[in-house]
């Protein structure tokens, strides 16, 4: 299986230029090829769209400047939009899972852009800049690694590659950081899990409660987040194109990017240790996009990063050889006792304990969840039928009335 491992590095002054130089270059040469697909009646093909915008467009005035680049990243972005059509094809012929993709966009001048991080996160779009190049664009140099036409970079080093990599993308966020990502193979790891199998219940106070009694607080954002916010608002107040506008901006960026490099850290450091205990992982299929439309609880809810935790989950379980699950949402986990199956129907989300009076068993309502999560993703159900009906549930609140 294929993974990435990315390293941070840091350019002289030469060579940040020579880089604001390559991401251009890729950026015209995809906006290139794509104005000429959205002109043809039938799509060109890949090799066409690289004679067109690239071969025969360095030997014209207007784009001879593309002869300073390499040419291995221009073909990549030809390539890369290639990649996209058959994505978008593909997604509305129905063949490919997940949200309807898109048709492909032109790309902009991100690095002077105004939009903040969090701006492009909400309009989907990327205000990173990114250039890919294969085994022909790089090579191994000691510590260093040679970009064609660039130069020798020296990452920071910290883990080895497991493998040669077979590609390597350079990458500059909104923060004005360099990163490189390595795509290498990996082995699958052979370890024995101690418990059979877990159910998780994600949630906004407490990110994860496990079937097992253990529970996973997140890291608190809110210091970070009153600051991003009273950056936003004195960015609101500046000159359009100054200095100090400009760098507002850039510390909005960096805050973003804390905040996501601290929910990422926490996310894999709790992803690893799950997988790694466990042999069957059941997660709950949650409408994130629908319960975003809360005014009030969008921003916690984005904040906890659920769907990048089920992605970490779900790739780390096919490295370690482990079972991963996801049942359906409709599925009324914490609406039934996990001890007898009576099921008591909807309860208010301010009531987070419970009392069963058809058993009598009382329950958190969280760790509840995270069973009958765990059971129907082990395909263990309870005969509500068998269960009296008559019974009737009520909050521990109200015991003493009952």
């Amino acid at each position: 299986m294929k993974a990435r491992y990315q390293y941070r590095f840091y350019p002289t002054d030469q060579q940040q230029q020579s880089l604001a130089r390559l991401f251009g270059c890729v950026r015209v040469v995809w906006n290139d090829a794509l104005a000429i697909c959205k002109q043809s009646e039938k799509k060109p093909k890949s090799a066409e769209l690289q004679k067109q915008v690239i071969t025969q467009a360095k030997k014209t005035e207007e784009r001879a400047w593309l002869s300073e680049v390499s040419v291995v990243p221009l073909q990549q972005s030809v390539a890369d939009l290639e990649a996209a059509f058959k994505n978008f094809f593909d997604s509305c012929k129905g063949k490919q899972k997940g949200r309807k993709v898109g048709y492909p966009r032109f790309k902009k001048r991100t690095g002077h852009s105004e939009v903040s991080s969090e701006y492009a996160r909400s309009k989907k779009r990327t205000s990173s800049q990114t250039a890919r190049l294969t085994r022909r664009g790089f090579s191994f140099r000691g510590e260093g690694i040679y970009l064609a036409k660039i130069g020798i970079v020296k990452p920071v080093w910290s883990r080895e590659l497991p493998s040669n990599p077979s590609s390597v993308t350079v990458i500059k966020d909104c923060a004005n950081r360099y990163f490189l990502s390595f795509v290498v193979e990996v082995e699958p790891v052979q370890a024995n899990a101690k418990n059979q199998s877990i159910g998780i219940d994600l949630g906004v106070k407490t990110f994860a409660v496990m079937s097992n009694g253990e529970k996973a607080f997140s890291p608190s954002y809110k210091a970070l987040d009153r600051r991003v916010r009273k950056l936003q608002q004195k960015l609101a107040r500046q000159q359009r194109g100054s200095n100090r506008r400009r760098k507002t901006r850039i510390q909005i960026a960096k805050l973003h990017n804390k905040i996501a490099d601290t929910r990422k850290d926490f996310l894999h450091k709790l992803s690893t240790k799950i997988v790694s205990e466990n042999q069957t992982i059941v997660l709950e299929d949650l409408n994130v996009s629908g319960m975003v439309k809360n005014r009030k609880l969008s921003r916690a809810i984005s904040q906890q990063g659920w769907r990048e935790f089920r992605v970490l989950v779900e790739s780390k379980s096919e490295k370690y050889g482990r079972k991963f699950v996801v049942i359906s949402r409709w599925e009324p986990t914490s609406q039934i006792c996990s001890d007898c199956g009576y099921k008591w129907g909807k309860i208010d989300l301010s009531v987070r304990s419970v009392l069963c009076l058809n058993c009598g068993t009382e329950h958190d309502r969280d760790e509840n969840a995270s069973i009958n999560i765990e059971k129907v993703g082990m395909g263990h159900r309870h005969d509500s039928k068998c269960t009296s009906r008559q019974s009737k549930t009520t909050s521990v609140a109200s015991v003493d009335e009952a």
